[in-house]
C-alpha cells in the first residue's frame, strides 16, 4: 500500500474550498454579531428613552426586578411550598413578566403622537397600577398564600377583588391603544406599527384568556390546581393548563414587534412585503395560543412527563 499518497480527509478540500468554507463561517459568526448588536442597541434606546421620558415608570420597573432578586434569595433560604411550589416562585415569575411588560409600554408609549401630558398619566397610571397588583401578590407569597382565586378569607378575598379591578383598568387601556395604533401614525416604521397593532391584539386575548381563569378560580382544567409541572413556569405536565395560552398571549406585544424590528433592519424589502411577512408571523404566533387554549381546554398538558 502506498502510504504516503494516502490523504487525511482534511486535506481532500482544495484551497478555494476551504477559503469559502472560513469565509461562510465568517459570515455567520458577523451576522450573529450583528443581530447581537442590533438587540443590544434597541434595548439600550428603549431604557433610554424610558429613563428619559417616563422616570416613574423608569424607576417601578428597576423595583420589579430588584425585588424579583430578593425572590431568588428567598428560594434559597426559604423551603416552603404552596400548591407544591416554593412559595417564592409565583412572585419571582409576576415581577420579571410585568417588569417586561412595562418597560415595553413606556417605549411603546414614546412611539405615539400623544402630548407629554397625556404620554405622563397614561405611563403613570399602568406602572402604578400594576405596581400595586405585583405588590399584592409578593405579599400574598411571603404570607405562604395563594394571591389568586384566593376566597378562604375576607383580607384574601378583598386582595382578590382588587387586583381584578386594577387588571380591568389595563385592559381598558390596552383597548385604548390598540384604537389609537389604527387611527394614528406612530414614530416608526409601517411594518413596526402593524406588529404593535398585532401585539396589543394578542395581548387583549392573552387577558381573555386570563378572564378564563378566573371564570373557572383556577389555572388547570381536569385536575386541581398544584401537581407535577414544568421547571420555574409550573405549567402542569398532568393536566390542561390555561397558563400557557396566558403566557404566550401577554408576551405577544414583545415578540411580534420584535420580529418586525429584526425584519426592517435585515431585509430591505417594500414596506407592503414587511408587512405581509409580519402578518403571517403574527398568524402563525396567534394560530399556536389558539392551539395551546385548545390544549389545555381539553385537559392535555402542554408537555407529559
Amino acid at each position: 500500500m502506498d502510504f504516503i499518497n494516502q490523504s487525511n480527509p482534511t486535506q481532500l478540500i482544495s484551497p478555494k474550498n476551504r477559503i469559502m468554507m472560513i469565509n461562510d463561517h465568517q459570515l455567520k459568526q458577523n451576522n450573529s454579531k450583528s443581530n447581537f448588536a442590533t438587540l443590544k442597541s434597541l434595548f439600550k434606546s428603549m431604557v433610554t428613552t424610558v429613563k428619559n421620558e417616563s422616570p416613574s415608570l423608569y424607576w417601578i420597573v428597576v423595583a420589579h426586578f430588584a425585588f424579583a432578586l430578593v425572590c431568588i434569595l428567598g428560594l434559597m433560604f426559604d423551603d416552603r411550598l404552596l400548591l407544591g411550589i416554593n412559595v417564592w416562585i409565583k412572585p419571582l415569575k409576576f415581577l420579571i413578566s410585568t417588569g417586561i411588560y412595562l418597560m415595553t409600554f413606556g417605549y411603546f408609549t414614546s412611539l405615539y403622537p400623544f402630548s407629554t401630558r397625556k404620554k405622563k398619566i397614561l405611563n403613570n397610571v399602568v406602572a402604578w397600577t400594576l405596581l400595586v397588583e405585583t405588590a399584592i401578590i409578593v405579599g400574598q407569597g411571603i404570607r405562604g398564600v395563594q394571591s389568586h382565586y384566593n376566597m378562604n378569607s375576607p383580607l384574601d378575598g378583598i386582595l382578590f377583588a382588587v387586583m381584578g379591578i386594577l387588571i380591568g383598568v389595563n385592559v381598558v387601556i390596552m383597548m385604548f391603544y390598540l384604537i389609537e395604533t389604527i387611527r394614528l401614525k406612530m414614530n416608526t416604521t409601517k411594518s413596526v406599527q402593524w406588529a404593535i397593532l398585532l401585539g396589543w391584539i394578542i395581548l387583549i386575548i392573552g387577558s381573555w384568556v386570563g378572564g378564563q381563569m378566573i371564570s373557572q378560580m383556577s389555572h388547570n382544567v381536569g385536575v386541581a390546581d398544584g401537581g407535577e409541572g414544568l421547571p420555574l413556569v409550573n405549567w402542569s405536565t398532568i393536566a390542561g393548563d390555561l397558563r400557557v395560552a396566558h403566557f404566550f398571549g401577554i408576551h405577544g406585544m414583545q415578540i411580534i414587534p420584535l420580529f418586525a424590528f429584526w425584519i426592517s433592519r435585515k431585509w430591505k424589502a417594500t414596506n407592503r412585503n414587511q408587512i405581509i411577512v409580519v402578518t403571517i408571523f403574527g398568524l402563525g404566533y396567534a394560530a399556536w395560543i389558539g392551539y395551546t387554549f385548545y390544549q389545555a381546554k381539553e385537559g392535555m398538558a402542554l408537555i407529559n412527563l
